[in-house]
């Protein structure tokens, strides 16, 4: 059963857990199970998902329950009125706030503007040996891209060398390999915490949060971070 975050007559919008694939794609083979269907199943009502998130990305996934609601949606995104926060885990210690303006290139080979703003929300050193270091270190982050590329976050936080941990390809391996080894952890600790948009016809600001998944949570506790999830 997947949690309901926000519903009304026309839009709804769920938690997405880590490793559920919005829709049926083409490179994902390994299962017949997907947001989309699921939720049309659960509400018993035609939905269309109006964005997209990464299979190992959790968080808040907006759908439309109306057809004629998805393009003025997607419309918000494309044109980013759409305020976008996410929560993750990165490899090492951040700066306190920064901006990531670092152009990527898509799978059609065109490079397009994208810019992220974070702030480091805590750090951690954990007495775990790693490499040529006696103690590892990590950090939690805010972070609000401005534009919306495909694995944006991913790539722009390898770029500054603080990967996400459990990212593949785009995060360390080596680090990948330990979470795995040591605390069987396979997934990539990235969030999507919340979603603040326009609601096309009532033109009311819905802001929709979602809670951590309890694997990301298992892993701030792990990790030894004092960060709580906020009450929703």
């Amino acid at each position: 059963m997947l949690k309901i975050l926000f519903e009304d007559d026309h839009i709804v919008a769920i938690n997405k857990p880590h490793g559920l694939l919005v829709h049926r794609s083409a490179i994902a083979t390994n299962t017949d199970v997907y947001a989309v269907q699921e939720l049309r199943n659960q509400l018993n009502c035609h939905v269309s998902p109006v964005h997209r998130l990464d299979r190992k990305t959790s968080g808040v996934l907006l759908f439309s329950k109306n057809k004629d609601l998805v393009a003025p949606l997607q419309q918000q995104f494309a044109s980013h009125q759409v305020e976008k926060t996410y929560l993750a885990i990165l490899r090492g210690w951040t700066d306190d706030n920064g901006t990531i303006d670092y152009a990527l290139t898509n799978d059609k080979g065109k490079t397009q503007e994208a810019i992220t703003r974070y702030s480091t929300l805590e750090r951690t050193e954990i007495a775990v040996p790693f490499g040529k270091h006696a103690t590892s270190r990590y950090s939690l982050i805010e972070a609000k891209p401005q534009t919306g590329r495909m694995h944006q976050l991913r790539k722009h936080f390898a770029h500054i060398l603080h990967p996400i941990i459990g990212d593949r390809p785009h995060g360390c391996n080596k680090q990948n390999k330990l979470f795995l080894e040591k605390w069987q952890m396979s997934t990539m600790l990235l969030h999507a915490q919340k979603l603040k948009f326009t609601h096309p016809l009532s033109k009311q600001t819905i802001e929709v949060k979602a809670e951590l998944q309890s694997e990301f949570k298992r892993m701030l506790h792990t990790l030894e971070f004092n960060y709580s999830s906020p009450s929703l």
